[in-house]
């Protein structure tokens, strides 16, 4: 890392701004809270603007929805337009093939390098797993932006069985820099290629040592699972600067991994999506100098992102005070809370003084641990006291009760149940959640026919991004692939059924052709809502929505079909699915049955002619 600035700043130093994370759109219709992503993106833009980059380099989920309401496209393509467009040239070039470099869009050249456009900042994105691509056509909110001209789409992968990440080479004076992307993919599906050497990088054939290599990747990098994440080590050792995106703790100042020598630099979110310790580190972006093969990052302070303040207090450590056994201990307790939060106030009084662009309320979470005997006061008597100082006063106080750590000696006696429950489930994913319920369950309630990476898909999809026909569409293609399998088989007997079913389901676990599957699945659920009239985008608030009522949202024609959220059982569904495949297999080779779930299920001959 170069430390001296006087080499910088000429006709040969990119000036690229970098930032990640900005979640457009989160909490657009909070009263006190709806304005603050637009408001950061506007400052972020104006600092590319007044520092003169040469581009916009932005690490993944610049949308906090899959589906951004018409204001968040609105704003968004209006602030772009206001900041990237202008008369100022452009002052590098593009030496590789663009048509590889942008192949989302049907204009695969830079943005621009288009006649009809006049942009004067460039903005390079890969997408995040907030608004990575969806449905048969495989778009996102990006491939809007890209369409309009105003930002340039790349790190696209199209593959799940082999990716080849290649880079934009630009050149500006003697600088030459190859600019990798990556977007968002599941984490233990990336994990997985890495381990099988799936995942390639693509160098320059000429002077690959006069390249500076950035990479840009939207992954886990702190180790949430066994593979859900991403190790450094997986990375080309080639790599000069990895900007990671996905983790909001800001850690933007480049460290040097030992092992593969190459920088890492993580911006970090610029609005804190989650009342936790990761968020409340100092929002920054950076504006990155490459000269050769040398680089400096300066830090830029974000001035408009609201405070956040967290603290911890553990009622437990304060036996001078108080005790479970103490009159009146809940109220002392209380009191207590409140003066902790009136310093917290304070202090964030005393840091806003001199920066009138910073929000006037700040975020407050104190977190409790009650653990010990103690009991939990009302908090939301507790809030109304600070409801016109803070911007969250709904969840000021979180109560926490720490697990007593017991030695298990008998494996058989173990309640996986009560083990794996969680006193709290911030940060958790819903995928996450899945595969720890089939983990610790029973064997009577597994699934038989489906794979708990296809359910922690569907459900997440159906969580996330309202997919309401996910799960039900994933049910019914892999009922259909399996009578297939069956019928060619010749299988007829009930328990040679329940082996083969068995067998075929373990066959596709972790490989290329469950991801197919499931991503087929996916992209039929999105067919029939279009079938519907529901838009890719639509500027609906789904808190309005009665989820349990099935009026309006299916065609008279279709089969009747379960839309509640309780309807899908614990897991109970995949024995019905099996014993749903049996009975039809029973019926006989011309009748259909309708089974004990809610799709209706056929023979495992119907169709072939016999």
């Amino acid at each position: 890392v170069a430390s001296a600035a006087s080499v910088f700043d000429d006709e040969d130093t990119f000036k690229i701004l970098i930032a990640t994370d900005i979640h457009l759109g989160y909490l657009e219709k909070d009263a006190i809270r709806g304005n603050d992503t637009y408001t950061t993106l506007d400052e972020i833009l104006q600092c590319a603007k007044q520092n003169e980059v040469d581009f916009i380099l932005l690490g993944g989920d610049l949308f906090h929805d899959n589906k951004p309401s018409r204001q968040c496209l609105h704003k968004c393509l209006t602030m772009l337009r206001k900041y990237c467009m202008g008369d100022s040239p452009v002052r590098f070039e593009i030496l590789s093939d663009q048509k590889v470099n942008f192949n989302t869009t049907q204009f695969p050249w830079v943005n621009y390098q288009d006649e009809n456009l006049n942009i004067s900042i460039p903005v390079f994105s890969i997408h995040g797993n907030h608004d990575d691509p969806t449905g048969a056509e495989g778009l996102c909110a990006l491939d809007l932006l890209s369409a309009s001209g105003l930002v340039n789409h790349f790190g696209h992968s199209h593959s799940v069985e082999k990716i080849e990440i290649s880079p934009i080479l630009i050149q500006k004076g003697i600088t030459k820099l190859a600019l990798y992307g990556l977007g968002s993919i599941p984490d233990e599906r990336l994990y997985r290629m890495f381990v099988n050497k799936q995942v390639s990088m693509l160098r320059p054939k000429e002077d690959q040592d006069g390249w500076f290599n950035l990479f840009t990747i939207h992954q886990n990098r702190s180790k949430h699972g066994p593979t859900n994440y991403i190790p450094e080590q997986f990375l080309d050792d080639f790599l000069d600067l990895v900007v990671w995106g996905h983790e909001h703790e800001c850690l933007i100042k480049p460290t040097l991994n030992e092992q593969q020598l190459f920088y890492v630099s993580q911006p970090g979110s610029s609005v804190a999506t989650s009342l936790s310790p990761g968020e409340a580190t100092k929002k920054k972006i950076g504006l990155l100098r490459v000269k050769g093969r040398k680089m400096k990052l300066q830090e830029i302070p974000l001035k408009t992102v609201r405070q956040f303040f967290i603290e911890d207090v553990v009622l437990a450590d304060h036996q001078d005070c108080f005790t479970p056994d103490t009159p009146h201990v809940t109220k002392k307790v209380e009191d207590y809370c409140f003066a902790k939060v009136t310093e917290m106030l304070d202090e964030a009084e005393r840091e806003r003084l001199g920066c009138r662009l910073t929000p006037e309320k700040p975020l407050i979470r104190l977190r409790v641990d009650y653990s010990g005997g103690f009991e939990a006061f009302n908090t939301s008597r507790f809030s109304q006291k600070f409801v016109d100082r803070v911007a969250n006063p709904k969840d000021i106080i979180h109560f926490i009760r720490r697990r007593e750590q017991k030695e298990i000696k008998d494996e058989s006696s173990i309640d996986y149940g009560k083990l794996f429950k969680p006193t709290a489930v911030e940060g958790l994913r819903v995928e996450d959640l899945v595969k720890q319920y089939f983990e610790a369950a029973e064997q009577k309630v597994q699934l038989s026919l489906l794979t708990e990476q296809g359910m922690g898909k569907a459900i997440q999809e159906f969580v996330d991004k309202d997919e309401k026909e996910a799960i039900e569409e994933l049910i019914t293609y892999q009922l259909q692939k399996t009578q297939l399998h069956l019928q060619s088989r010749g299988v007829t007997t009930e328990q040679d059924i329940d082996a083969e079913v068995r067998l075929f389901r373990d066959s596709k676990k972790n490989t290329a052709e469950e991801e197919k599957d499931i991503q087929e699945a996916m992209n039929r659920a999105k067919a029939h809502r279009l079938e519907r009239g529901d838009g890719d985008f639509a500027d609906q608030d789904v808190s309005d929505v009665n989820m349990d009522s099935d009026e309006g949202s299916v065609p008279v024609a279709a089969p009747t079909r379960g839309r509640g959220r309780g309807s899908r059982g614990r897991g109970g569904r995949g024995r019905a699915e099996v014993r749903a495949i049996k009975r039809s297999s029973k019926a006989g080779r011309g009748r259909s049955q309708k089974s004990s779930t809610t799709s209706q299920s056929r023979s495992i001959f119907q169709g072939r002619g016999m």
